[in-house]
């Protein structure tokens, strides 16, 4: 319990990376708040996260990690200007050398400070165990469990509900597929011939297909596809971050990676169909309320290769992602949308 049993009564939450990470924050601060609606909570985040927190009421405090809060000075700086909104309590969910800096400036004020664990020797440890390894605990139980060493008692938190959003890609008719293919690293990529091959079966069988992605070589695929395919749309820069999301809340399934797209799903309880090469789901990223059935994953002795897939494959061209085939993937969306 809290020193002298007093529970904070301003709580300041701190990750500023990665995307995927801070999309699943939301989901342990909906527990949080709901256990203690009196609770002020704010989200030390950069500005273009805040879509993932619509329908909590959380305030912001804006992280410029390229900016004025890059460097160590840059972060006590950042906890000056936590200390001036009355904060009497920080989570923080991050635990890098940033966020540290920052945790040490509120400490030096008398600030109470919880840590999150992330049981990194574990992780390593499960690397090249072939998926042989009892499943970690995931990243929102672990950012729950750091609020509750600052004194908060509340379960573990039920899977999001759909929202009630209005899409921006107009009346919805018949079935809607998302594919997001992409990712940072290569070992949580989808294949590009393999993706051209899932394009056509999705254009064939279903009514209008969504691809999720970035800028560069991702846009060029995406706009290539919707070039070939009338039922096709290409999502960027056709919808900022938050009409993204309403659409993929307008999906009766997205086709995700180990990647952004799949927890940004999870907040909008859209079905996924997770592939995963490199990396593997029993680390604790799996989207929080995705369901274990819906996994596509090949059995090899050298999965997980790296907890992040940012590690060079072995063979050279991540076998792991070439035995999930479009034919797979396709059986299992019937299995979600049947």
């Amino acid at each position: 319990m809290a020193r002298n049993n007093q529970l904070p009564k301003h709580l300041l939450v701190l990750r500023t990376s990665a995307m995927g990470d801070v999309a699943m924050l939301p989901h342990a601060l909906r527990a949080l708040c709901a256990a203690y609606p009196d609770l002020k909570v704010t989200v030390a985040t950069q500005a273009m996260f805040k879509p993932f927190f619509r329908g909590l009421n959380v305030d912001f405090l804006e992280v410029k990690v390229k900016a004025e809060h890059h460097s160590v000075v840059g972060m006590w700086r950042l906890a000056r200007e936590a200390r001036k909104l009355g904060v009497d309590a920080v989570a923080d969910v991050h635990d890098v050398l940033r966020s540290r800096a920052f945790a040490l400036s509120m400490r030096l004020h008398g600030i109470r400070v919880a840590t999150i664990r992330k049981s990194r020797l574990a992780k390593k440890q499960a690397i090249g165990s072939g998926g042989d390894f009892e499943p970690l605990t995931h990243s929102v139980v672990r950012y729950s469990d750091t609020f509750r060493r600052l004194g908060f008692r509340f379960e573990d938190p039920q899977p999001a509900t759909k929202p009630c959003w209005e899409n921006p890609m107009g009346e919805k008719k018949g079935l809607w597929i998302g594919f997001a293919p992409f990712s940072a690293h290569a070992g949580k990529t989808y294949p590009e011939a393999q993706s051209r091959a899932l394009v056509a079966l999705l254009a064939a069988r279903y009514d209008r297909i969504f691809i999720h992605g970035g800028g560069g070589a991702e846009q060029q695929f995406a706009e290539e596809m919707e070039a070939t395919y009338p039922n096709v749309t290409a999502l960027f820069g056709k919808v900022r971050f938050a009409g993204e999301m309403e659409v993929m809340a307008a999906e009766d399934c997205i086709v995700s990676m180990d990647s952004m797209a799949m927890h940004m799903a999870s907040l909008t309880a859209t079905p996924v169909v997770s592939i995963w090469g490199a990396t593997h789901p029993n680390m604790g990223f799996l989207g929080w309320g995705v369901d274990p059935k819906c996994l596509l994953q090949a059995n090899m002795a050298c999965r997980p290769c790296s907890v992040f897939g940012a590690k060079p494959c072995r063979y050279g061209d991540y076998p792991c992602m070439k035995a999930i085939t479009p034919e797979m993937v396709v059986a299992k969306i019937e299995e979600v949308v049947r």
